[in-house]
């Protein structure tokens, strides 16, 4: 909550301001995991050149890669449950490192590969822990800004990195993109290690080993079939395809017999869950497609250097930046119907307009061009992403977040393999038509950006669907969101900042009450000020307040009234507490809960814009569980 007030001097400690740090390193992890994605592509012809490998093996650093972060994901919400966040998060930044050194200093392929395989695995449980760390921290109310900022980090990070590495390029030596990322990542441990707490509620789950065999073969199955279905060797595609598919059906019959699942499919039955994760999907295929077919053609067509061609890429990730958190305010205030049509119309109209023009426009046109395609996206993921998360109960989160988050694997690899394939297929076919290689090319941009058009209108079809459910309770198992000004206390007793600690005492006796908040004239609040907080004073003034025997002892002596006189005097914002946890009055009850439990209070203030409106106690949320569930248990028959 905002400082309220015109004290400078005293500050209020608000939920809101609190969480900033926490999900701003949850957003920096994010960008990292996402960012080093696509980071090394541009590397592919310095490695091949270094160590004479062909582009099949070279590309098994990209490949191999969504396939560790892939396998990673499910496991993400075991992990999450059995650390405690803190060591959990700097252990997984800490592999990012390693892998990055080990890239690095790599004497032969192999070992680059390797690296390249730790921090694949590291990436695979960070982008799930970051979106779990937003979604407890964040205030209900904001949680749609915020997941906002997440959405713009996971657009950002695959945008922004081949700028960055082509940049890198031009001025050093491929090995400096894994000092510099490693570099990165040593902040986001610091940061991780110096602000992060221990959130996540521990329920230590099981490790099913059967479970992760299945999801794992079941997931590498896939996004090896898709990576090669294009590249003519359709046999080994179709029995990794269809190999996939019995492991990923074996996997979701296991989960459904397991006491302790690795991920709980629960989420899945819920259609507007199941719908969302299927719309986010298809926001982050059109993502890491253009990102890639774009500059390629640049390249290999026009003659743009790899630099020039990034760059065109780089008012897109600008829009996409502004354009993510904003949507999370309006999906705060309006819901995501809006966004998602609006995106996803803006997405296809220009994926066209691109794909027609791509051979003759210029560049800035070009550019112009694919701002609306990624800033569609924006549009699209946090607000998608917050709506799936709302249609859940909080215990089925972290399996939500999985979902999500092996989507988002599968999503770069499809968007990636498939668009790639589709480019190179289609000119194959051209040139062997007896077409140029220059107008063949053109014609495989077109096909691969008719196809991107096509994903925005089933995302188009699949937003129309959304439209019914968000119309609807966020969790049909509730009656209604009850908040912190359902069961406040609104008759609180307040200390101003012009009374004395003797005022304070008077009040408290009075009222038999063991603290009060300080307001100022605005009603805001200042500070907090308890018996105890006097005492402890008093005890430092004085050595007859140090124990009941010093009382007795040293009370009779001269200076013991002259010393209680200056302390009663005293204006009580000088012993009162300057930082104060305040709730909003719209915060969820469960969110109020959490905070009461996560900063040991026992009450806190409530306050509307600023104002104080009330109290609210740990007792308050009890009292309303257990009437809530008496009323439950006397409208349900019991049977005999």
């Amino acid at each position: 909550m905002p400082s309220a007030g015109k004290d400078e001097n005293i500050l209020t400690t608000s939920v809101r301001r609190r969480s900033r740090p926490l999900i701003a390193v949850a957003a920096f992890a994010a960008f990292l995991a996402t960012f080093n994605e696509t980071y090394l592509n541009v590397a592919f012809t310095p490695i091949m050149e270094a160590w004479g490998v062909s582009v099949p093996t070279v590309q098994w650093l990209a490949t191999g890669y969504m396939l560790g972060a892939a396998v990673m994901v499910p496991v993400s919400a075991f992990a999450y449950r059995s650390v405690p966040t803190r060591p959990l998060f700097v252990g997984t930044v800490a592999a990012l490192v390693a892998g990055s050194v080990i890239g690095a200093l790599a004497p032969n392929f192999a070992v680059l590969l390797a690296g390249r395989v730790v921090q694949a695995l590291a990436t695979g449980l960070l982008i799930p822990i970051g979106m779990n760390i937003t979604i407890q921290t964040a205030p209900r109310n904001k949680l749609g800004a915020y997941m906002g900022v997440m959405g713009a980090m996971t657009t950002l990070g695959p945008s922004s990195s081949v700028i960055v590495a082509g940049g890198l390029l031009s001025v050093a030596d491929w090995r400096v993109l894994f000092w510099v990322f490693a570099g990165l990542s040593s902040l986001c441990l610091l940061a991780g290690a110096a602000w992060l707490r221990d959130i996540a509620e521990l329920t230590k789950p099981r490790l099913d080993p059967a479970s992760v065999a299945l999801i794992g073969l079941g997931l590498v199955g896939l996004l090896y079939g898709v990576s090669t279905v294009f590249s003519g060797n359709l046999l080994p595609a179709a029995v990794a395809i269809g190999g996939a598919a019995v492991c990923l059906v074996l996997f979701w019959r296991r989960q459904q017999r397991l006491e302790q699942p690795l991920i709980d499919l629960r989420p899945l039955r819920v259609d507007a869950f199941r719908v969302a994760v299927a719309i986010n999907m298809a926001a982050l295929i059109v993502i890491f497609a253009m990102n890639i077919v774009i500059p390629m053609y640049m390249q290999s067509v026009l003659g743009v250097p790899s630099l020039s061609a990034a760059l065109v890429l780089f008012p897109a990730i600008a829009l996409s930046c502004v354009l993510s958190p904003v949507a999370g305010r309006l999906y705060d205030r309006h819901g995501p119907v809006a966004l998602l049509l609006t995106g996803f119309a803006m997405i296809a109209a220009c994926a066209v307009a691109l794909s027609v023009l791509i051979h003759s426009a210029p560049l800035p046109v070009l550019a112009l061009l694919h701002m609306p395609v990624i800033g569609g996206s924006a549009l699209i993921i946090g607000p998608v992403q917050s709506f799936a998360l709302s249609r859940l109960e909080p215990e089925l989160h972290p399996h939500g977040v999985t979902i999500l988050s092996t989507g988002f694997q599968v999503a770069g690899c499809v968007g990636s393999a498939a668009f790639t394939g589709i480019y190179a297929a289609v000119g194959a076919f051209r040139v062997a038509a007896g077409e140029s290689p220059s107008r063949a090319a053109t014609a495989g941009f077109l096909a691969a950006g008719l196809t991107a058009a096509g994903v925005a209108l089933i995302g188009l079809a699949l937003a129309v669907r959304i439209w019914k459910a968000a119309g609807s309770p966020a969790r049909p198992t509730r009656r209604h969101a009850v908040t912190v000004a359902d069961i406040m206390k609104t008759d609180v007793w307040t200390l101003t900042t012009d009374q004395t600690v003797g005022d304070a005492l008077r009040l408290l006796t009075d009222k038999g009450i063991s603290g009060a908040p300080v307001v100022n004239t605005a009603s805001g609040v200042v500070g907090f000020l308890s018996d105890g907080d006097i005492l402890r004073h008093l005890a430092a003034q004085h050595p007859a307040f140090a124990s009941a025997w010093s009382f007795i002892t040293e009370s009779r002596t001269d200076d013991f009234g002259q010393a209680v006189a200056e302390v009663m005097n005293l204006p009580v914002a000088e012993l009162a507490i300057r930082h104060v946890v305040s709730l909003e009055s719209a915060t969820d009850l469960s969110e109020a809960s959490r905070i009461l439990t996560d900063h040991h209070l026992r009450k806190a203030p409530v306050c509307d814009h600023g104002r104080l409106v009330g109290v609210i106690n740990r007792s308050n949320i009890t009292h309303y569980a257990v009437r809530t569930y008496l009323d439950q248990r006397a409208e349900t028959p019991h049977a005999d």
